[in-house]
């Protein structure tokens, strides 16, 4: 069995879209109950209530959660409230606790993803559940590692799979915490279509400004739900206060979001013919960014033959201003246009070193 041989039929039996919300850290009995109470009574579509346990922190010395004390808090969630659960689990311990607990959704942390070994235990702990399982990208922008992570859960009979897209790390500044990188995102569902993908904005954000307009866009293009960090006092929560919301900010914000039909039927003669102009555009594109780089080829022979070095600051300077420019001028996101640019001029310089290594 491989991957796209999962029914996934699991979440049909779940509210659609899925929502899971609760504090991004369990804190104390008090704090969990009143949070789950508020998200009930303001009538939030929630209908899985997430608390981390065990909390993996960057630096020693921090909250790192309350552990196995948690577990019985969740327990307590649901019997008073009807929540099914779900929390992180980071290594066989975690599992078996959560297990014993009878947490009902259990999901792998993107610092766990990226580890193939911490994967593996946690798979060979869990092996043979029908508990539903979902997997976080990992924190570096790497999709084989995504999958990865998912085939060795497979490889021990856990069929009841999804991933969660919270954002990949990245060294430059950007307005998110984690930058969405859509396309990966986006390329995992064109190869794993039956495999539920959720959205986590709340770590995409890293704040509580542009929760909303993700996981519309999460909708937009066909995930399953969201999972969204709330506390019932986020200001004084007792890690990553500033991306929690309240439960009845997150009852509006969910009481605002707009589920798109991906049923095409009646618009597939309109839809054809967009994408026929579509695919004319990207062939017309490819033709040009040809031409540009036989372009650069010329000038990296120019280079060579002169010795001069390939990349010229003054030049990706004016790169950057001429799509600033550009932006203004057509109404198009300024970042978008910067990642053009800057896609086409690695690959420029790439095609000029390759001309300055050849004998």
């Amino acid at each position: 069995m491989n991957l796209n041989d999962l029914k996934n039929e699991w979440i049909d039996g779940l509210t659609q879209p899925l929502m899971i919300a609760g504090p991004c850290s369990a804190e104390s009995e008090a704090q969990m109950l009143e949070t789950a109470r508020r998200i009930k009574e303001s009538n939030a579509n929630v209908s899985v209530f997430r608390a981390g346990i065990w909390k993996p922190r960057t630096k020693p010395n921090g909250f790192e959660g309350v552990g196995v004390i948690g577990l019985n808090w969740l327990k307590k969630v649901k019997e008073e409230y009807g929540f099914k659960t779900a929390t992180e689990v980071a290594n066989a311990h975690h599992v078996f606790a959560a297990l014993e607990a009878d947490v009902d959704v259990l999901w792998i942390g993107a610092r766990s993803t990226v580890n193939p070994f911490t994967v593996q235990e946690i798979a060979m702990a869990l092996r043979g559940t029908d508990k539903p399982v979902f997997v976080k990208n990992p924190v570096n922008p790497d999709l084989a590692l995504w999958i990865g992570a998912l085939e060795r859960l497979l490889g021990q009979d856990i069929k009841n799979l999804g991933v969660i897209h919270r954002g990949f790390s990245t060294y430059q500044k950007t307005k998110y915490r984690n930058n969405p990188n859509w396309q990966i995102a986006l390329d995992f569902k064109s190869q794993f279509p039956n495999i539920p993908m959720l959205i986590d904005p709340s770590h995409i954000c890293g704040n509580r400004t542009g929760l909303a307009d993700i996981t519309q866009e999460a909708l937009n293009v066909g995930y399953q739900g969201a999972i969204i960090e709330s506390h019932c006092n986020p200001d004084e929560a007792w890690s990553d206060a500033s991306q929690q919301i309240t439960p009845e900010v997150l009852a509006e914000l969910i009481g605002n979001l707009k589920v798109r039909n991906s049923n095409l039927a009646g618009f597939e003669g309109e839809m054809g013919r967009h994408r026929t102009l579509i695919s004319d555009l990207d062939f017309q594109l490819i033709e040009l960014l040809s031409q540009r780089m036989k372009i650069s080829e010329k000038i990296g022979k120019l280079k060579k033959e002169n010795d001069i070095a390939i990349f010229q600051p003054e030049r990706w300077k004016v790169i950057t201003e001429y799509a600033t420019q550009k932006a203004k001028e057509t109404g198009m996101s300024q970042e978008f246009i910067e990642k053009v640019f800057k896609a086409i001029h690695e690959e420029s310089i790439e095609v000029q070193n390759n001309i300055m290594i050849e004998r």
